[in-house]
């Protein structure tokens, strides 16, 4: 008998826990960007990523179920209805061992993607991207910038697509003179949709274009495959395996835990069909 209990008790955790995760996975997720604040900003905080001539970043948090959970910059692409891309704000500790006072400054940091549905936050990996050159401009799925090859000493245009290995379109516009160089390196790149075409345009030179062909979107938003009957038959094929879960405990657990069973199976298909009948073990 301590063996029938065990499994029954077994049997009605697994499906309690079936059930939290059911209800989880249905949960909603609010999720957005909050008021815009100015922070102070300089080349002396961020050597890479400012300009000369900053002396203030324009920052806003990214809140999700009434949390904080980042500081982004104001740049912000809506990639798909459900996925956003947006540029993260680094809040870093600048000070030195022998400081007594903390001291603080902010970085621009690398682009987030960020999806509505689940609320998950995933750093984007750009190819050759450097904060002292790399201004991204955003379409689709793409993102097009100028970046340095891992010597520095190479001036790329690059075009990278959310999720795939490899960029799209990696060509090189110029030398490039760490010590002495021109800021902004390129100027914003240009994007045409038909024909797919982008241009970029090192400061000081003529600009270049480059036709980008036969592509689509590769991005897979989490449950993609797995939501592909809708969640109404997805929640239909859970239940029916807790229907399962609670005739295998029946058959093992006496009148008892038939009679519990029953008023925890109310919401099956079939009812009470699937419990054995009175006396049967």
């Amino acid at each position: 008998m301590r063996c029938v209990a065990a499994c029954f008790t077994a049997l009605t955790l697994i499906a309690v826990m079936a059930c939290a995760a059911l209800a989880s996975s249905a949960k909603s997720h609010s999720i957005g960007l909050g008021a815009v604040r100015k922070v102070p900003y300089s080349v002396a905080g961020d050597p890479a990523g400012a300009r000369p001539d900053e002396t203030e970043l324009h920052i806003r948090p990214l809140v999700v179920d009434g949390k904080v959970k980042e500081w982004t910059t104001v740049q912000a692409h809506d990639v798909t209805d459900r996925s956003f891309a947006v540029r993260r704000a680094v809040r870093l500790n600048d000070a030195l061992p022998e400081d007594k006072a903390e001291h603080w400054v902010w970085q621009r940091g690398p682009w987030l993607l960020i999806d509505r549905a689940t609320g998950k936050v995933t750093a984007l990996y750009l190819v050759d991207f450097d904060p002292a050159v790399s201004d991204v401009v955003w379409f689709r799925d793409y993102a097009a910038y100028c970046g340095l090859n891992p010597s520095r000493k190479q001036l790329y245009g690059v075009v990278a697509q959310i999720a795939a290995r490899r960029p799209l379109l990696a060509r090189k516009l110029s030398a490039w003179d760490p010590s002495n160089h021109s800021l902004p390196a390129c100027e914003s790149a240009t994007w045409q949709r038909t024909p797919l075409r982008i241009a970029f345009q090192p400061t000081g030179a003529q600009p270049i274009s480059f036709d980008l062909v036969g592509l689509s979107a590769v991005l897979v938003e989490d449950g993609d495959v797995a939501d592909a009957d809708g969640p109404k038959e997805n929640k239909q094929k859970v239940l029916e395996w807790l229907c399962g879960i609670f005739r295998r405990a029946a058959e093992i657990g006496g009148d008892r835990a038939r009679a519990s069973m029953r008023r925890a199976g109310a919401g099956c298909a079939h009812g009470d069909a699937w419990l054995p009948a009175p006396g049967h073990r």
